[in-house]
């Protein structure tokens, strides 16, 4: 009789929800996520801040904007129909053509009638009481759930600088992520971009081009690479789509999920001109294999570091005519690699064109923006746009802008106040039946890889909580700890962690976010899976569950 009413007080609680899951987010991850759940028969509501499918390539249309994994290692890999139908037009495509693939991802599984658009999360409350989340969408309608799932993204919080006078401009204006949908026109236009990092990069190249003038607007000067881009043949894409299993497997085996592995040799292993000739190959080839198949020791050893970061400068200097401008666009407080490396498209031969300027703003910086354009310490410029190419508040600022708050009414951004603390990226301690895909320390690279497997994680907890008539997941203290402090430990020796990057969660536009902090895996997915594996095949025991 006590079993039977447990059962049948459990069955009222669930009846009393609005749905057994709710995800946070349309994007790559949302998308497949809504898939998954779909397949244990529950339940579910994506509520997108979008008026469509795609995240990151719904809203970042600006000029340019395109990936730089291969295209057919970016795709899902769930479905074997899906690979047989869609064929690649590029070898990196493009944002128009990305979110095209989306659409018809959400188009092909049905996926819509379970996402509600124009919908922003403001705020997720756990009640303990009944063991659910109450989440609150901007304008005040609210949703409860047994399972809060985030799939938010690891660059979706877009952020503008703090420079005075932001809202006095009287042209137009926008941030690179919220670019409009309508066309932007610049033949003839005074153009101002601000912010040369990977956005910048893409955004300046193409916009160079029909501007009337372009003035490039540099704080930090990035190591950038050529991105050697090129169309698919349909031949080139039936030999892709017969090697789809071997090309997933290799992004199996690979630290970052890409194609590329670095070299097993040292770069002080090899003669100087077998290293110089290595990287040559390197740096005319596609794709990350100048970063991610490079030596093994360019990202720990200092000496190899300054090798390849000379190599690059070198290339620079050969590629813009002016030494001037060439000197002002080679990094001098970080070297290659130890940020995530932008490829391009003749990004720095942009600097050739008499339409352009490029203006340092370490030298003469930026005071405000005025009605008429930019004041910098040295003169005003006058502009028709502006372009803020400013970047996010990466990984943990997605999280930051709604209001998470777990047990006892504890606040996610409280509680990550110093630093995020997780269990495998996933779950948080203190907040039970919150699910993150791509959280905070989980295992990154060629996002759509990962992603699927985090994605698969979660899924596979939830059935396991389900058959068992569990209704609290929730990681342990111990967990959470023993995870945070590993994750701290693998990035130990890595020259990334003493540079200023989204990577290392510097945001000087952002309060708080002005110290380095550990915000991701670094021990490769490889060693991320075997250890998430290892917490599943042991039962989750790990976990606390009730």
């Amino acid at each position: 009789m006590v079993a039977l009413q447990a059962v049948s007080g459990q069955a009222e609680m669930e009846a009393a929800l609005d749905f057994d899951a709710i995800v946070i987010g349309a994007g790559v991850s949302g998308l497949y996520q809504l898939y998954r759940l779909r397949e244990l028969g529950l339940s579910a509501r994506v509520f997108e801040a979008g008026s469509g499918v795609g995240g990151t390539w719904y809203w970042n249309r600006y000029p340019g904007a395109r990936f730089d994994s291969e295209s057919w290692t970016y795709g899902y890999s769930f479905s074997q129909e899906l690979l047989d139908e869609w064929d690649w037009e590029e070898h990196f495509a493009a944002q128009p053509e990305t979110e095209r693939y989306l659409n018809h991802v959400a188009d092909k599984f049905d996926l819509r009638r379970d996402i509600q658009f124009k919908s922003r999360v403001a705020a997720a409350h756990y009640r303990e009481d009944t063991r659910d989340w109450d989440i609150a969408l901007e304008g005040g309608r609210h949703y409860t759930a047994r399972f809060l799932i985030t799939a938010v993204g690891v660059l979706s919080a877009a952020t503008m600088p703090t420079i005075p006078g932001l809202a006095s401009f009287q042209g137009q204006s926008c941030h690179t992520h919220y670019w409009p949908k309508e066309p932007v026109r610049f033949e003839g236009k005074r153009v101002a971009i601000i912010g040369t990092g990977a956005t910048g990069i893409q955004a300046i190249t193409e916009i160079a081009k029909p501007a009337g003038h372009l003035t490039v607007f540099q704080r930090t000067p990035q190591w950038a690479a050529p991105l050697h881009n090129a169309k698919i043949t349909k031949a080139e894409m039936s030999r892709i789509r017969a090697n789809y299993p071997e090309i997933f497997a290799r992004c199996q085996e690979t630290a970052g999920c890409f194609i590329h592995a670095a070299d097993p040799r040292a770069a002080l292993d090899v003669s100087p001109e077998e290293r110089e000739a290595f990287w040559e190959k390197l740096y005319g080839e596609p794709g990350f294999g100048i970063w991610m198949g490079n030596f093994r020791d360019i990202l720990t050893d200092r000496a190899a570091n300054a090798l390849i970061s000379d190599f690059v400068a070198r290339r620079i200097r050969q590629r813009v005519k002016d030494p001037a401008v060439a000197e002002k666009l080679i990094p001098k407080n970080h070297g290659f690699g130890t940020r995530r490396v932008p490829l391009e498209s003749g990004y720095f031969e942009v600097y050739n064109q008499p339409n352009v300027e490029l203006v340092d703003i370490k030298e003469t910086p930026i005071e405000r923006i005025t009605p008429a354009g930019i004041k910098t310490s040295e003169r005003e410029y006058e502009f028709d746009i502006i372009i803020y190419a400013t970047g996010f508040d990466a990984i943990t600022g997605a999280f930051d802008r709604i209001d998470i708050r777990g047990v006892d009414g504890v606040a996610l951004k409280e509680k990550w106040r110093d630093g995020p603390q997780t269990l495998l990226g996933i779950l948080v301690d203190g907040f039970p039946n919150m699910l993150m895909v791509m959280g905070p320390h989980a295992g990154l690279g060629n996002f759509p890889r990962a992603a699927e497997y985090s994605t698969d994680w979660v899924t596979r907890l939830i059935r396991f909580a389900r058959e068992r008539g569990l209704t609290r997941i929730e990681a342990t203290t111990a967990g959470a700890t023993a995870w945070t402090e590993h994750v701290l430990e693998a990035s130990k020796g890595l020259l990334f962690t003493e540079v200023d990057s989204w990577m290392t969660g510097v945001n000087r536009n952002v309060e708080g976010k002005e110290v380095r902090r550990i915000m991701r895996y670094s021990g490769g997915h490889p060693a991320f899976r075997e250890r998430c594996e290892a917490v599943a095949a042991d039962g989750y025991r790990e976990l606390a569950l009730a």
